[in-house]
C-alpha cells in the first residue's frame, strides 16, 4: 500500500488545469478572478491542495478522471499569465493541447459556460498572454460573468468589480458543471462536454 501511494504522489502530471485571476486579497471575489474560484471549487472536490509555489504560481498535483494533473493558479497578474503556464508545461513536457484553462468571459451572462478547444483572445488580457507564449490551441472553459451595464463603462473597472448576490449564485451553481466538464475533457470527451455543459444548462446531482 505504501509503495502504491508513493507512485501516485510522484507520477509526472499529464495535464495542466489552470485558473486565471489576479493574486492578493484586493482582487478576491471580483469578476476577473472567477477562474481562480472555479479551480478552487474543483480542487476541493478532487481533494487537491493548491498551496505549493513554483512556476510563478501556486500549484497542487493529484489524480483527476484517471489522469495525473497539475492544478495551477498563476501569481503574476492576469496579463502576465502566459510565462507561468509555459514554464510548467516545459518542466513536465506537457503539450499545449493538454493545458486546460478556466477564465471569465464578459460576453456571456453570469453562469453561462462555453467550452472550446482553441480560439482567439477575444479581448481577454489573460488569454492574450497565454496565446503569445503558447499559441491558440489550448482547451478552455469560459465562465460567463456578465457584460458592462453601459457601453461607456470602463471594461478594466468592470472586470475588477464584484458580483451581485444573484450573479454570484448563478455562477457558483455552475461550478459543479465546470468540474465535470474538466473531467470529460481529460478523458478526450470534448464533444460530450460541449453538448452537455455549453449554454445555461443545469448542474448534475
Amino acid at each position: 500500500m505504501f509503495f502504491k501511494n508513493w507512485k501516485t504522489r510522484t507520477a509526472s502530471p499529464q495535464w495542466i488545469i489552470a485558473g486565471l485571476g489576479n493574486p492578493g486579497k484586493k482582487y478576491g471575489g471580483t469578476r476577473h478572478n472567477i477562474g481562480f474560484d472555479a479551480l478552487d471549487f474543483a480542487a476541493s472536490r478532487w481533494g487537491i491542495d493548491i498551496k505549493r509555489a513554483k512556476f510563478d504560481a501556486l500549484y497542487g498535483t493529484g489524480q483527476v478522471a484517471g489522469q495525473e494533473v497539475l492544478l495551477l493558479k498563476p501569481q503574476t497578474f492576469m496579463n502576465l499569465s502566459g510565462p507561468s503556464l509555459q514554464k510548467a508545461g516545459d518542466y513536465y513536457d506537457i503539450p499545449v493541447e493538454r493545458m486546460l484553462v478556466l477564465f471569465d468571459d464578459v460576453s456571456l451572462p453570469p453562469g453561462v459556460l462555453r467550452i472550446r478547444l482553441s480560439g482567439s483572445a477575444g479581448g481577454h488580457n489573460g488569454l492574450k498572454s497565454l496565446i503569445a507564449f503558447l499559441g491558440e490551441d489550448f482547451p478552455r472553459v469560459k465562465i460567463g460573468v456578465g457584460d458592462r451595464p453601459r457601453p461607456e463603462y470602463s471594461l478594466a473597472d468592470w472586470v475588477l468589480s464584484r458580483f451581485t448576490q444573484a450573479e454570484r449564485k448563478a455562477i457558483e451553481d455552475r461550478f459543479p458543471d465546470v468540474q465535470k466538464a474538466c473531467e470529460l475533457l481529460l478523458q478526450d470527451e470534448s464533444t460530450q462536454a460541449m453538448s452537455r455543459y455549453n449554454g445555461t444548462g443545469h448542474a448534475e446531482p
